[in-house]
């Protein structure tokens, strides 16, 4: 539904549905249980098979949860609040999309998501998003 909602009818979209086995023994169940099976299911539009996969969502779930304690797996860190979870999600990505350039955008110069996508000209500075907040 948020999908529908953010871009209508205009996006090729998909699900990619993993079935996993047994739950792990108890020595070891902090490790995953093991994937036994996929089924892919076109949502809307006209998306390519091959490129249904979970590997975009599964490296942007690490890069958050390499950058923000709230996201690491058994930790202390979690938000107390709603709030102020919302809050660090919206830095992280402000931090994520405006100030932080990505190698893999380095052509022909350093830029960040927002730089490449034409939303931005230049690297933005934490004062920057700062000054978003107060005014």
């Amino acid at each position: 539904e948020a999908v529908e909602q953010a871009f209508g009818t205009d996006v090729d979209y998909a699900m990619l549905v993993k079935f996993y086995g047994q739950e792990p023994e108890p020595r070891r169940r902090y490790s995953p249980a093991k994937c036994i099976g996929a089924e892919k299911h076109r949502i809307t539009g006209n998306p390519t098979s091959k490129a249904i996969s979970t590997s975009f969502v599964e490296r942007q779930n690490l890069t958050m949860r390499m950058s923000m304690r709230r996201f690491t797996r058994l930790t202390n860190g979690f938000s107390k609040k709603l709030e102020n979870h919302e809050y660090a999600l919206a830095l992280h990505f402000m931090h994520y999309n405006f100030v932080r350039p990505h190698k893999t955008l380095a052509n022909p110069y350093p830029r960040t998501p927002a730089m490449a996508a034409g939303i931005a000209d230049h690297v933005w500075t934490i004062e920057e998003i700062v000054r978003l907040a107060v005014e």
